[in-house]
């Protein structure tokens, strides 16, 4: 009975995604990035869904640990038409880098390049002024950024954040 008291009121103070001030998803939607392949993607063509961008890199540690939830969120709200978008905060140099490692993670939704400069200038455009990574940004159909989080997202976060969106 104490523990589940105990893990009941851990989970209360447990930090939930930052809710937005319904700020503008607009700087990602005219931002520039490239796929893997080097091939310029217009992310203007994702305006109208709900979106899941997690900003992130091949040395990031706490990213490292939320691609798998990351994964199994894609499968299970594809079908739902939700995007999951993994921005690489890394050059399009490193891009064979960036695609070996997400087949290594078994990466199922849209690797995306940023580059480093462009992607610390769209994570402060986005709200997140210390350009730490992992940040994960979640947009509903109207452009809104509905909730975002600097640091790695639980599932249940991730879950929660989905489902304001949908």
């Amino acid at each position: 009975m104490l523990r589940t008291l105990i893990f009941i009121f851990a989970s209360l103070l447990a930090p939930l995604p930052a809710l937005a001030d319904n700020a503008s998803a607009a700087p990602f939607f005219a931002a520039a990035v490239v796929d893997t392949d080097n091939k310029p993607v217009a992310l203007d063509a994702l305006r109208g869904k709900p979106l899941v961008i997690n900003f992130w890199a091949r040395w990031c540690g706490p990213c490292r640990k939320e691609i798998p939830d990351l994964v199994e969120m894609h499968a299970k709200y594809k079908g739902k038409g939700v995007v999951i978008v993994g921005l690489a905060i890394e050059d399009a140099d490193s891009r064979e880098a960036v695609r070996d490692f997400a087949k290594a993670y078994e990466v199922d939704y849209r690797i995306l390049l940023a580059g480093v400069g462009k992607g610390v200038e769209l994570m402060k455009a986005l709200g997140n002024d210390k350009a730490g990574l992992p940040f994960t940004v979640i947009v509903d159909r109207n452009g809104k950024v509905a909730a975002k989080k600097l640091g790695a997202m639980s599932k249940a976060e991730m879950e929660a954040a989905i489902k304001q969106v949908m």
